[in-house]
């Protein structure tokens, strides 16, 4: 089938400017190219994407986690669009799932047992000691979920399951781990992943099957902008700095930067009978319009709740919470 060319982000990080107060500024910062991929040695990772539920059901969840309504607007705007295009282009579609039951039966996970084999064994673990069992129960009391949350939390990821925009077709690879995931890949031939999903400073990076553990094993790891959201905190979240700082780091020690829009552009061009499809119906943007400039009501409906008229200073609020 060839390459397709297709504009990506990078950033230069040289040359520090000793001449400025703040050597750094004098760093190239970001950047675009038109690069060459090969979509035959090229698969978009959609990971850890799962069926959030509503507020209702499960608010500690969401007090807990606070970018979900990030999550469900990328799941309802921009993953449709992009996976949709991915699967008509022809390049692979793989799926990378947390622990559980919710994905066993789909066909693509099987195969991806068969081609890896047994799993890999758990690392050993330190001993601990009676101090560093209370700074765990400290922790684990203070800092993440909270204890009056830990019970949602808990319930939700039993009832885990694959929301209806992402969910896999055929064969499409699942993988549990990041051994199942080369697995797919030597068997696709594929050195290149572009993720998908959430989080990007978290999961996608951190996890099995994310960035870190791929590129030990050679694979380039880009993003797609618009595709991931980030575990933000209470300094961050208005402005989305984590995400920021996480597609920095992506572009830096990963691979790429891609745009949605430009990514779907680049391989509809290309795999579409000579732009007779795109003629006869006009390619829908994906939704790019950052986060922080959506009115409230939006985002109160994308976290599953009806818009309200007014603050209440009783009522619920996600802006506080931590990673589970």
């Amino acid at each position: 089938m060839g390459t397709v060319r297709i504009r990506a982000d990078y950033y230069q990080q040289f040359d520090a400017d000793y001449s400025r107060d703040v050597p750094a500024e004098g760093y190239g910062g970001w950047k675009q190219a038109a690069l060459e991929i090969d979509p035959e040695r090229t698969a978009l990772v959609v990971m850890h994407a799962w069926d959030f539920a509503t507020y209702e059901e499960y608010p500690g969840w969401y007090r807990a986690i606070e970018y979900i309504p990030r999550a469900r607007e990328i799941l309802q705007t921009v993953l449709p669009g992009l996976l949709s295009c991915v699967r008509r282009s022809g390049m692979q579609l793989f799926h990378v799932v947390s622990e559980g039951r919710y994905y066993k039966e789909y066909p693509g996970y099987r195969r991806a047992c068969e081609l890896a084999g047994p799993g890999p064994a758990p690392p050993e673990q330190v001993e601990l000691d009676p101090t560093r069992v209370e700074l765990d129960r400290f922790k684990a009391g203070n800092s993440s979920i909270g204890p009056h949350n830990r019970g949602d939390v808990e319930r939700a990821f039993k009832r885990t399951r694959f929301p209806a925009e992402a969910e896999p077709q055929g064969e499409e690879g699942i993988a549990e781990n990041s051994q199942q995931l080369f697995a797919l890949c030597k068997e696709a031939r594929v050195n290149h992943l572009i993720y998908a999903g959430f989080a990007i400073n978290w999961c996608i990076l951190l996890s099995a099957g994310g960035m870190v553990d791929m590129r030990k094993r050679g694979l380039m790891c880009s993003a797609v902008r618009q595709a991931v959201t980030a575990v933000e905190n209470r300094e961050t979240a208005r402005s989305e700095l984590c995400k920021e700082t996480a597609l920095w780091r992506v572009a830096l020690a990963f691979g790429f930067v891609f745009d949605a829009n430009v990514l779907v552009s680049a391989l509809e061009d290309r795999y579409t009978d000579s732009g007779k499809e795109s003629a006869a119906q006009p390619r829908k943007e994906l939704a790019t319009t950052p986060w922080t400039r959506r009115r409230k009501p939006r985002l109160e409906q994308a976290a599953g709740r009806q818009p309200r008229r007014k603050a209440s200073p009783s009522g619920p609020s996600t802006r506080d919470s931590c990673p589970a």
